[in-house]
């Protein structure tokens, strides 16, 4: 019998004054049977940081080929492509093709700096990719907040981020591998 997704319900409150964007956002996760509340929690985060009303979770880890997160237009395209982890170069080439914008949230600490160091160079003509690297401490902290119910507020300022709950805060600042806007 194979194994079935937990749910997490989220009341996420952003406050963005970098977009300028404020919102509460009542979210569902679903939690692979594979997934760690590491990992689901930096979807969350990566959610956080591209809030908007038609920014959707999918299926993510139980569909190959489709991303953590995306948006897409009332056409159907796909504007906005995130994926969390370190994926790998085939994907991401077949993702900056189908989509307007991708971004990747990699975390995971050396591995992350040895996925970057073997693929960095070969994704550099990919103009629509911007990669950011989540500190291993911080992503493990996000763990912690991880419950079936959770009420998060982030905070999100001059390229920093706070997530908290009424027990913890945790600070997350990204390092930027590549940046598609930062040229436009």
């Amino acid at each position: 019998m194979a194994l079935k997704a937990t749910i997490f319900k989220a009341e996420l409150s952003i406050s963005d004054t970098d977009r300028g964007y404020y919102a509460t956002h009542a979210l569902t996760l679903a939690r692979h049977p594979s997934e760690t509340d590491e990992r689901m929690m930096v979807r969350l985060l990566a959610f956080a940081l591209h809030a908007s009303d038609s920014l959707q979770f999918t299926t993510g880890l139980s569909t190959e080929g489709e991303p953590d997160l995306w948006q897409k237009s009332p056409t159907n395209e796909i504007d906005l492509w995130i994926d969390v982890g370190l994926p790998d170069e085939k994907h991401l080439r077949k993702a900056c093709g189908r989509a307007r914008q991708v971004v990747v949230y990699a975390y995971g600490g050396n591995k992350a700096g040895i996925w970057w160091a073997k693929i960095g160079k070969a994704l550099a003509r990919c103009e629509n990719l911007s990669i950011f690297q989540l500190p291993r401490e911080a992503t493990s902290e996000l763990a912690t907040l991880a419950e079936r119910g959770m009420n998060i507020a982030c905070m999100i300022s001059d390229g920093q981020m706070w997530l908290s709950d009424a027990r913890k805060n945790v600070g997350v600042e990204p390092t930027t591998w590549m940046n598609a806007g930062a040229d436009k």
